[in-house]
């Protein structure tokens, strides 16, 4: 059984480390409870923001992935300071809440990084977007040219911002061609967005 920690506004990548604030109890007793087995626990997206509920369980999405915590520090009231790392996307077959915290029965998901000639000719148009968009802000353009191609688009599916749900959606494309598709049609759609309001608000 895998434990879960649902969260409304985060999505992990596989390979992409996240940083967390653990301060309710549930979940620090998942963390004491990961940390003294495999400490491996599963990042799921609330549905709807954690409003909906069934059977007053609040609703995820079936697809996450799931983290290894990497590093840990407990503080003196019990809280944690966590650091996961993504390891692989699953998804829920059967939920368990026998536990304080809920658990799941899970099915890895493959994501296929094939199509290497595809993926490179994919992150050539990322990386201009990117610079792109990092320009326009002022801040630094580089992309990092060391980063495996699955890596850099994982990362940038996380870090950039989207909407949860529009995260979510990356997540669940099938490999990382897919999803570096998905995330170009992304950011050329802000970009869009961003030249149109531009051009609105320089002729008012």
């Amino acid at each position: 059984m895998l434990p879960l920690f649902p969260l409304p506004n985060v999505v992990l990548f596989p390979n992409v480390f996240l940083p967390l604030h653990i301060f309710e109890d549930r979940y620090q007793a998942m963390v004491q409870d990961a940390l003294n087995g495999d400490r491996i626990i599963g990042m799921v997206l609330l549905r709807d923001g954690g409003q909906e509920t069934f059977d007053d369980v609040p609703r995820v999405y079936s697809v996450g992935c799931s983290g290894l915590i990497t590093h840990s520090a407990r503080l003196d009231d019990g809280r944690y300071n966590i650091v996961l790392r993504g390891i692989e996307k699953f998804r829920i077959i059967e939920e368990n809440y026998t536990l304080l915290y809920r658990r799941a029965r899970v099915d890895p998901i493959a994501d296929d990084c094939q199509r290497g000639n595809e993926l490179c000719a994919n992150r050539r148009r990322l990386e201009q977007l990117l610079v792109q968009r990092l320009s326009a802000t002022d801040s630094d353009s580089r992309v990092p040219a060391e980063m495996a191609n699955a890596d850099l688009v994982n990362a940038l599916s996380q870090y950039l911002d989207f909407d949860p749900m529009e995260k979510q959606a990356l997540l669940e494309r099938e490999g990382a061609v897919a999803r570096c598709r998905s995330l170009i049609e992304l950011l050329e759609m802000q970009s869009l967005i961003g030249d149109q309001h531009f051009s609105t608000t320089t002729t008012q």
